[in-house]
């Protein structure tokens, strides 16, 4: 793992995966042992998209600094076009039904909370990343 100097913290976003502490928890932890290095998100309009390069710092559940990650690709697809290939880059599921279920149910709360409407032509930034600081 390479360490990369960011003196003045200029972070694309600071943010913790899932919606929950618990969920936080759980992804952050394989994040930190390399199975996850890739995630998934809505893709709204007039929403800031990250740029390969960019430097996000993760939190952990009780939103303390965990890891900085750096976006290494992007990939923009309505949620129908995502395929295993991609998502099990994720490190979370034994199965692309599996993935889509969860990401469904996931989505589905978001959009809820979010006031937009999930469906299978939905946009999503596919994003793979590599942990370039563990805090």
């Amino acid at each position: 793992m390479n360490s990369v100097e960011n003196t003045n913290k200029d972070y694309f976003e600071c943010f913790s995966f899932g919606d929950s502490p618990e969920m936080a928890d759980e992804l952050l932890a394989l994040v930190l042992s390399g199975k996850k290095n890739a995630t998934v998100s809505v893709f709204l309009e007039g929403e800031q998209t990250p740029n390969i390069g960019d430097l996000s710092l993760v939190l952990d559940g009780q939103d303390n600094p965990a890891c900085v990650i750096k976006t290494v690709h992007l990939e923009t697809v309505k949620f129908c076009d995502l395929t295993w290939d991609m998502v099990k880059l994720e490190g979370e599921d034994d199965n692309f039904e599996q993935w889509k279920s969860g990401n469904i149910c996931y989505w589905t709360r978001d959009a809820a909370k979010r006031g937009y409407t999930f469906t299978d032509e939905t946009l999503i930034t596919f994003e793979r990343f590599e942990v370039v600081e563990v805090l």
